[in-house]
């Protein structure tokens, strides 16, 4: 399960990154940032990171590309909840040591 980095998490909790593009941080906001909005067509997973500068690399290489803009969102998740699942080496290893994590989950698609 996740390392025990105690750099971004405290007994409870542990702090996650997404970047996203402007579709889906729009999505966001309209949940008052309360929630991340089920995957758009083209994200079959959801990919949080376990670190900023990682998440601040896919959003400058990924997301302003595709759609002239990325944002770095900042999120803490319940360890009951996060340790479910396993952490993936999906990028590169950062200051942390730590492979990237992503999610194995799917979540469906936005309805028209």
């Amino acid at each position: 399960m996740l390392s025990s980095n105690r750099s971004n998490t405290d007994e409870d909790t542990l702090i996650l990154w997404r970047p996203v593009g402007p579709k889906e941080l729009e999505l966001i906001e309209q949940t008052g940032m309360r929630a991340f909005p089920p995957r758009l067509p083209d994200q079959p997973i959801f990919y949080p990171v376990l670190t900023e500068g990682y998440a601040i690399k896919i959003a400058r290489d990924w997301n302003v590309p595709a759609s002239g803009a990325g944002f770095v969102t900042r999120f803490r998740i319940k360890r009951s909840y996060i340790d479910k699942y396993d952490v993936q080496e999906a990028g590169p290893i950062w200051n942390t040591g730590s492979p990237q994590m992503t999610s194995t989950r799917s979540t469906p698609p936005l309805s028209a």
